[in-house]
């Protein structure tokens, strides 16, 4: 991945989070505390969540035992700062890709530019990817707790975007919440089978279906 896992950012509860993060993957690695989180990443595709150990963890991160639980109290709480760090980065490279202008300025563009990003993270990194998107479901009630927050957030973005395209045009069907969460429920579902199949280094193909999906239930285009 070009940036990563060093700041510990919380999941947001609705508005996707401002600003950037581009800490390279180098300086996380530099710390002990990135080194086991992207330990905990490959660990988790490798094994799964239920049969990863925090021997498996500090091994891959090449620290000690007693240095684990300086930063964490058990693997729940590392797969959870994993988690909570991962989407937070995630977020950011889409604030990043899509500007820091109004929601209404070309809304079709923004859609492709946010979905291509979250791709392009996903793909950079499959370890992760398949840990965020697979491994969540099986790592207990706070991780399914984070993941709905993500949804969520996601959710919210639409919601939003949907709202400015309908004061330009009436006729635009409204987005409501719900319909909004089953967007975001598709999307990572395709992913999902996508990184299942073990093409998540290719998820950028789906840059443009993906696109078309989300606009015609978003931000559809004026016909005629």
């Amino acid at each position: 991945m070009q940036a990563s896992f060093l700041d510990q950012l919380p999941v947001p509860p609705g508005q996707l989070p401002a600003g950037r993060h581009s800490l390279t993957r180098e300086v996380v690695l530099a710390s002990q505390r990135g080194r086991l989180l992207d330990a905990m990443a490959q660990a988790v595709a490798d094994r799964g969540y239920g049969a990863t150990t925090v021997a498996h963890v500090v091994a891959r991160a090449g620290v000690s035992r007693k240095t684990f639980y300086e930063h964490f109290s058990d693997k729940e709480d590392c797969f959870l700062a994993l988690y909570d760090t991962g989407i937070g980065y995630v977020l950011g490279r889409i604030v990043e890709a899509v500007g820091d202008g109004p929601v209404d300025s070309e809304p079709h563009a923004r859609l492709a530019a946010g979905l291509r990003a979250f791709l392009d993270v996903l793909a950079e990194e499959p370890a992760f990817s398949r840990t965020i998107v697979r491994e969540v479901h099986a790592a207990g009630a706070q991780a399914a707790a984070r993941r709905r927050a993500t949804l969520e957030a996601f959710a919210q973005r639409y919601e939003e975007i949907n709202a400015q395209v309908r004061a330009k045009d009436p006729s635009i069907p409204s987005l409501g919440h719900d319909a909004a969460l089953a967007v975001v429920g598709a999307i990572l579902e395709l992913v999902g089978i996508w990184i299942d199949d073990d093409r998540a280094r290719r998820l950028p193909e789906l840059t443009g279906l993906l696109t078309d999906f989300v606009e015609r239930h978003v931000a559809p285009r004026a016909t005629g």
